[in-house]
Protein backbone atom coordinates (compact mmCIF):
# COMPACT_ATOMS: atom_id res chain seq x y z
CA UNK A 1 0.00 0.00 0.00
CA UNK A 2 1.33 3.43 -0.93
CA UNK A 3 1.99 5.99 1.77
CA UNK A 4 -0.84 8.43 2.42
CA UNK A 5 -0.42 11.88 0.89
CA UNK A 6 -1.13 14.99 2.90
CA UNK A 7 -4.09 16.53 1.06
CA UNK A 8 -5.93 19.54 2.44
CA UNK A 9 -9.66 19.94 2.44
CA UNK A 10 -11.26 22.52 0.13
CA UNK A 11 -11.73 25.94 1.70
CA UNK A 12 -14.06 28.81 0.84
CA UNK A 13 -11.45 30.36 -1.47
CA UNK A 14 -11.34 27.12 -3.50
CA UNK A 15 -15.12 27.12 -3.88
CA UNK A 16 -15.11 30.77 -4.96
CA UNK A 17 -12.37 30.07 -7.52
CA UNK A 18 -14.34 27.10 -8.83
CA UNK A 19 -17.55 29.11 -9.14
CA UNK A 20 -15.71 31.80 -11.11
CA UNK A 21 -13.87 29.40 -13.46
CA UNK A 22 -16.84 27.15 -14.19
CA UNK A 23 -19.26 30.05 -14.74
CA UNK A 24 -16.78 31.53 -17.23
CA UNK A 25 -15.91 28.31 -19.06
CA UNK A 26 -19.09 26.18 -19.09
CA UNK A 27 -22.79 26.58 -19.67
CA UNK A 28 -24.89 25.19 -16.79
CA UNK A 29 -25.95 21.63 -17.52
CA UNK A 30 -29.69 21.25 -18.13
CA UNK A 31 -32.32 19.89 -15.76
CA UNK A 32 -35.30 17.92 -17.07
CA UNK A 33 -38.31 16.43 -15.30
CA UNK A 34 -38.56 12.62 -15.22
CA UNK A 35 -42.12 11.90 -14.14
CA UNK A 36 -41.87 8.14 -14.60
CA UNK A 37 -39.26 8.09 -11.84
CA UNK A 38 -41.52 10.16 -9.59
CA UNK A 39 -43.71 13.23 -9.60
CA UNK A 40 -40.96 15.47 -8.22
CA UNK A 41 -37.86 13.81 -9.73
CA UNK A 42 -35.56 15.72 -12.07
CA UNK A 43 -32.40 14.73 -13.94
CA UNK A 44 -29.31 16.95 -13.96
CA UNK A 45 -27.68 16.11 -17.30
CA UNK A 46 -23.92 16.42 -16.94
CA UNK A 47 -23.69 14.45 -20.19
CA UNK A 48 -24.08 17.73 -22.11
CA UNK A 49 -20.61 19.04 -21.19
CA UNK A 50 -17.96 19.21 -23.93
CA UNK A 51 -16.10 16.14 -22.63
CA UNK A 52 -19.33 14.24 -21.95
CA UNK A 53 -18.89 14.18 -18.17
CA UNK A 54 -19.13 16.28 -15.00
CA UNK A 55 -15.40 15.82 -14.45
CA UNK A 56 -14.60 18.68 -16.80
CA UNK A 57 -15.64 20.97 -13.94
CA UNK A 58 -12.87 19.80 -11.62
CA UNK A 59 -10.40 19.52 -14.49
CA UNK A 60 -10.92 23.15 -15.47
CA UNK A 61 -10.52 24.44 -11.92
CA UNK A 62 -7.39 22.37 -11.21
CA UNK A 63 -5.82 23.39 -14.53
CA UNK A 64 -6.62 27.07 -14.00
CA UNK A 65 -4.68 26.92 -10.73
CA UNK A 66 -1.85 24.87 -12.27
CA UNK A 67 -1.49 27.52 -14.99
CA UNK A 68 -1.31 30.28 -12.37
CA UNK A 69 1.31 28.27 -10.46
CA UNK A 70 3.31 27.41 -13.59
CA UNK A 71 3.37 23.65 -13.00
CA UNK A 72 2.82 20.56 -15.15
CA UNK A 73 0.36 17.89 -14.02
CA UNK A 74 -0.13 14.15 -14.03
CA UNK A 75 -3.50 12.49 -13.53
CA UNK A 76 -4.75 8.92 -13.29
CA UNK A 77 -8.12 8.12 -14.75
CA UNK A 78 -10.53 5.49 -16.00
CA UNK A 79 -11.20 8.05 -18.74
CA UNK A 80 -13.51 10.89 -17.77
CA UNK A 81 -11.21 12.62 -15.28
CA UNK A 82 -8.41 12.37 -17.83
CA UNK A 83 -10.65 14.04 -20.40
CA UNK A 84 -11.51 16.82 -17.95
CA UNK A 85 -7.85 17.42 -17.15
CA UNK A 86 -6.84 17.28 -20.83
CA UNK A 87 -9.60 19.73 -21.75
CA UNK A 88 -8.57 22.13 -18.97
CA UNK A 89 -4.88 21.71 -19.79
CA UNK A 90 -5.55 22.65 -23.42
CA UNK A 91 -7.65 25.62 -22.35
CA UNK A 92 -4.99 27.01 -19.98
CA UNK A 93 -1.78 25.79 -21.64
CA UNK A 94 -0.72 23.31 -18.95
CA UNK A 95 1.54 20.32 -19.86
CA UNK A 96 -0.41 17.19 -18.83
CA UNK A 97 0.31 13.47 -18.54
CA UNK A 98 -2.71 11.18 -18.27
CA UNK A 99 -2.32 7.60 -16.99
CA UNK A 100 -5.08 5.14 -17.88
CA UNK A 101 -5.27 1.37 -17.36
CA UNK A 102 -4.63 -0.88 -20.34
CA UNK A 103 -8.29 -1.96 -20.26
CA UNK A 104 -9.75 1.56 -20.18
CA UNK A 105 -12.81 2.20 -22.34
CA UNK A 106 -11.73 2.42 -26.00
CA UNK A 107 -14.12 5.31 -26.52
CA UNK A 108 -12.54 7.30 -23.68
CA UNK A 109 -8.99 6.50 -24.81
CA UNK A 110 -9.81 7.58 -28.37
CA UNK A 111 -11.20 10.85 -27.04
CA UNK A 112 -8.04 11.41 -24.97
CA UNK A 113 -5.89 10.86 -28.06
CA UNK A 114 -7.45 13.94 -29.62
CA UNK A 115 -5.81 16.19 -27.02
CA UNK A 116 -2.21 17.42 -26.91
CA UNK A 117 -1.30 15.50 -23.77
CA UNK A 118 1.02 12.61 -22.93
CA UNK A 119 -1.07 9.44 -22.67
CA UNK A 120 0.40 6.58 -20.63
CA UNK A 121 -1.25 3.16 -20.44
CA UNK A 122 -0.32 1.24 -17.32
CA UNK A 123 -1.77 -1.69 -15.40
CA UNK A 124 -4.99 -3.65 -15.61
CA UNK A 125 -7.10 -1.56 -13.24
CA UNK A 126 -7.69 1.99 -12.11
CA UNK A 127 -5.83 1.19 -8.88
CA UNK A 128 -2.67 0.27 -10.79
CA UNK A 129 -2.94 3.36 -13.01
CA UNK A 130 -3.37 5.56 -9.95
CA UNK A 131 -0.34 4.06 -8.22
CA UNK A 132 1.76 4.69 -11.35
CA UNK A 133 0.56 8.29 -11.60
CA UNK A 134 1.39 8.89 -7.96
CA UNK A 135 4.85 7.36 -8.50
CA UNK A 136 5.51 9.63 -11.49
CA UNK A 137 4.60 12.69 -9.43
CA UNK A 138 6.69 11.53 -6.46
CA UNK A 139 9.72 11.10 -8.74
CA UNK A 140 9.45 14.57 -10.29
CA UNK A 141 8.94 17.60 -8.02
CA UNK A 142 7.92 19.61 -11.09
CA UNK A 143 4.82 17.43 -11.57
CA UNK A 144 1.58 17.97 -9.62
CA UNK A 145 -0.65 14.94 -9.18
CA UNK A 146 -4.31 15.80 -9.77
CA UNK A 147 -6.61 13.18 -8.31
CA UNK A 148 -10.16 12.77 -9.60
CA UNK A 149 -11.37 12.80 -5.99
CA UNK A 150 -8.60 13.29 -3.41
CA UNK A 151 -7.87 16.87 -4.44
CA UNK A 152 -9.32 20.14 -3.11
CA UNK A 153 -9.61 21.79 -6.52
CA UNK A 154 -11.26 18.96 -8.42
CA UNK A 155 -13.67 18.63 -5.51
CA UNK A 156 -14.32 22.36 -5.57
CA UNK A 157 -15.04 22.14 -9.29
CA UNK A 158 -17.72 19.53 -8.64
CA UNK A 159 -19.28 21.78 -5.97
CA UNK A 160 -20.52 24.05 -8.76
CA UNK A 161 -23.21 21.47 -9.57
CA UNK A 162 -24.89 22.44 -6.30
CA UNK A 163 -24.84 26.14 -7.15
CA UNK A 164 -26.58 25.44 -10.46
CA UNK A 165 -29.13 23.12 -8.89
CA UNK A 166 -30.13 25.70 -6.30
CA UNK A 167 -30.89 28.12 -9.14
CA UNK A 168 -32.60 25.57 -11.37
CA UNK A 169 -34.63 23.64 -8.77
CA UNK A 170 -35.97 26.08 -6.14
CA UNK A 171 -37.69 23.31 -4.12
CA UNK A 172 -34.65 21.02 -4.10
CA UNK A 173 -34.70 18.63 -1.15
CA UNK A 174 -32.56 15.63 -2.21
CA UNK A 175 -29.55 15.10 -4.49
CA UNK A 176 -28.66 11.59 -5.67
CA UNK A 177 -25.06 11.24 -6.87
CA UNK A 178 -22.85 8.41 -8.17
CA UNK A 179 -19.91 7.56 -5.92
CA UNK A 180 -16.51 6.15 -6.83
CA UNK A 181 -13.73 7.89 -4.93
CA UNK A 182 -16.17 10.43 -3.49
CA UNK A 183 -14.99 13.63 -5.14
CA UNK A 184 -18.33 14.39 -6.76
CA UNK A 185 -20.53 13.74 -3.76
CA UNK A 186 -18.11 15.55 -1.43
CA UNK A 187 -18.11 18.55 -3.74
CA UNK A 188 -21.91 18.52 -3.96
CA UNK A 189 -22.24 18.41 -0.18
CA UNK A 190 -19.69 21.18 0.35
CA UNK A 191 -21.37 23.30 -2.30
CA UNK A 192 -24.69 23.02 -0.48
CA UNK A 193 -23.03 23.85 2.83
CA UNK A 194 -21.43 26.94 1.30
CA UNK A 195 -24.94 28.18 0.50
CA UNK A 196 -26.22 27.31 3.99
CA UNK A 197 -28.34 24.44 2.61
CA UNK A 198 -27.32 21.60 4.88
CA UNK A 199 -31.05 20.78 5.04
CA UNK A 200 -30.85 19.23 1.56
CA UNK A 201 -30.33 15.47 1.76
CA UNK A 202 -27.41 14.03 -0.23
CA UNK A 203 -27.46 10.32 -1.10
CA UNK A 204 -24.67 8.40 -2.79
CA UNK A 205 -24.87 5.38 -5.08
CA UNK A 206 -22.09 2.85 -5.68
CA UNK A 207 -21.98 -0.21 -7.88
CA UNK A 208 -22.29 -3.52 -6.01
CA UNK A 209 -19.19 -4.59 -7.93
CA UNK A 210 -17.04 -1.77 -6.50
CA UNK A 211 -18.22 -0.75 -3.01
CA UNK A 212 -15.04 0.90 -1.66
CA UNK A 213 -16.71 4.11 -0.46
CA UNK A 214 -19.69 2.24 0.95
CA UNK A 215 -17.33 0.14 3.09
CA UNK A 216 -15.37 3.22 4.16
CA UNK A 217 -18.64 4.98 5.03
CA UNK A 218 -19.61 2.03 7.21
CA UNK A 219 -16.29 1.50 9.04
CA UNK A 220 -14.89 5.05 9.08
CA UNK A 221 -11.73 4.60 7.01
CA UNK A 222 -10.55 3.55 3.56
CA UNK A 223 -10.75 -0.24 3.29
CA UNK A 224 -9.57 -2.34 0.37
CA UNK A 225 -12.33 -4.25 -1.43
CA UNK A 226 -12.45 -6.72 -4.28
CA UNK A 227 -13.42 -4.86 -7.46
CA UNK A 228 -15.42 -6.88 -9.97
CA UNK A 229 -16.10 -6.01 -13.63
CA UNK A 230 -18.89 -3.44 -13.86
CA UNK A 231 -20.78 -1.33 -16.37
CA UNK A 232 -19.96 1.55 -14.02
CA UNK A 233 -16.26 1.49 -14.90
CA UNK A 234 -15.87 5.15 -13.97
CA UNK A 235 -16.76 4.29 -10.36
CA UNK A 236 -14.55 1.19 -10.13
CA UNK A 237 -11.48 1.02 -7.90
CA UNK A 238 -10.23 1.29 -4.37
CA UNK A 239 -9.48 4.52 -2.53
CA UNK A 240 -6.20 6.37 -2.19
CA UNK A 241 -4.94 5.86 1.38
CA UNK A 242 -6.37 8.43 3.81
CA UNK A 243 -8.32 10.23 1.09
CA UNK A 244 -10.02 13.31 2.47
CA UNK A 245 -13.30 12.27 0.88
CA UNK A 246 -14.05 9.56 3.46
CA UNK A 247 -14.48 11.98 6.35
CA UNK A 248 -16.35 14.53 4.23
CA UNK A 249 -18.78 11.88 3.01
CA UNK A 250 -19.34 10.48 6.50
CA UNK A 251 -19.98 13.96 7.87
CA UNK A 252 -22.33 15.27 5.20
CA UNK A 253 -23.91 12.41 3.23
CA UNK A 254 -27.17 10.97 4.54
CA UNK A 255 -26.77 7.48 3.07
CA UNK A 256 -24.94 5.38 0.48
CA UNK A 257 -26.68 2.57 -1.38
CA UNK A 258 -25.42 -0.05 -3.84
CA UNK A 259 -26.99 -1.10 -7.14
CA UNK A 260 -26.59 -4.31 -9.15
CA UNK A 261 -25.35 -4.62 -12.71
CA UNK A 262 -28.88 -5.48 -13.83
CA UNK A 263 -30.22 -2.31 -12.23
CA UNK A 264 -27.48 -0.19 -13.86
CA UNK A 265 -28.34 -1.62 -17.28
CA UNK A 266 -32.02 -0.91 -16.67
CA UNK A 267 -31.15 2.67 -15.73
CA UNK A 268 -29.20 3.11 -18.97
CA UNK A 269 -32.16 1.76 -20.94
CA UNK A 270 -34.57 4.09 -19.12
CA UNK A 271 -32.48 7.14 -19.96
CA UNK A 272 -32.17 6.10 -23.61
CA UNK A 273 -35.78 5.10 -24.24
CA UNK A 274 -37.56 7.60 -22.01
CA UNK A 275 -35.35 10.67 -22.56
CA UNK A 276 -33.13 9.93 -25.57
CA UNK A 277 -30.08 10.30 -23.32
CA UNK A 278 -26.95 8.21 -23.85
CA UNK A 279 -25.43 7.40 -20.48
CA UNK A 280 -22.51 5.26 -19.44
CA UNK A 281 -23.08 2.89 -16.53
CA UNK A 282 -21.50 5.25 -14.02
CA UNK A 283 -23.89 7.97 -15.07
CA UNK A 284 -26.97 5.81 -14.64
CA UNK A 285 -26.50 4.45 -11.11
CA UNK A 286 -28.60 7.23 -9.55
CA UNK A 287 -31.50 6.41 -11.86
CA UNK A 288 -31.02 2.73 -10.97
CA UNK A 289 -31.25 3.53 -7.26
CA UNK A 290 -34.50 5.44 -7.71
CA UNK A 291 -36.01 2.78 -9.99
CA UNK A 292 -35.26 -0.02 -7.52
CA UNK A 293 -36.61 1.90 -4.55
CA UNK A 294 -33.26 2.22 -2.78
CA UNK A 295 -33.77 5.99 -2.72
CA UNK A 296 -37.15 6.83 -1.26
CA UNK A 297 -39.16 9.76 -2.51
CA UNK A 298 -38.76 12.94 -0.52
CA UNK A 299 -41.85 13.90 1.46
CA UNK A 300 -41.47 17.46 0.27
CA UNK A 301 -39.57 19.11 -2.54
CA UNK A 302 -37.73 17.78 -5.56
CA UNK A 303 -35.20 14.98 -5.92
CA UNK A 304 -32.39 15.72 -8.39
CA UNK A 305 -30.60 12.70 -9.85
CA UNK A 306 -27.19 13.43 -11.33
CA UNK A 307 -26.62 11.78 -14.72
CA UNK A 308 -22.89 12.19 -14.86
CA UNK A 309 -21.44 10.89 -18.14
CA UNK A 310 -22.15 9.69 -21.68
CA UNK A 311 -18.81 8.12 -22.67
CA UNK A 312 -19.84 4.51 -23.19
CA UNK A 313 -18.37 2.23 -25.85
CA UNK A 314 -20.83 1.73 -28.73
CA UNK A 315 -20.69 -2.08 -28.41
CA UNK A 316 -21.45 -1.88 -24.69
CA UNK A 317 -24.35 0.49 -25.27
CA UNK A 318 -25.77 -1.72 -28.02
CA UNK A 319 -25.59 -4.79 -25.79
CA UNK A 320 -27.31 -3.00 -22.91
CA UNK A 321 -30.07 -1.51 -25.06
CA UNK A 322 -30.84 -4.87 -26.64
CA UNK A 323 -30.87 -6.65 -23.28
Amino acid sequence: MADARAVRRPVDADLRLAASVVARELEPSPVVASSRLGEHVVLKLETFHPTGSFKVRGGLVAMAQAADDGVAVVAASAGNHGLGVAYGAARFGVPATIVVPENASAKKVHALEQFDCTLVRHGQSYDEAEQHGLALAAADPALRFVSPYNDPLTMAGQSTISLELLEQVPDLSTVVAPVGGGGLISGVALGLLSEARADIRVIGVVADASPAMLRAYEVGRDTSVVVEPTLADGLAGNLEPATITVDIVREHVAAIVAVSEEAIAAGMRYLAFEHGIVSEGSGAVGVAAVQTGLVGRAREGATAVLVTGRNVAPATLAAVLSG
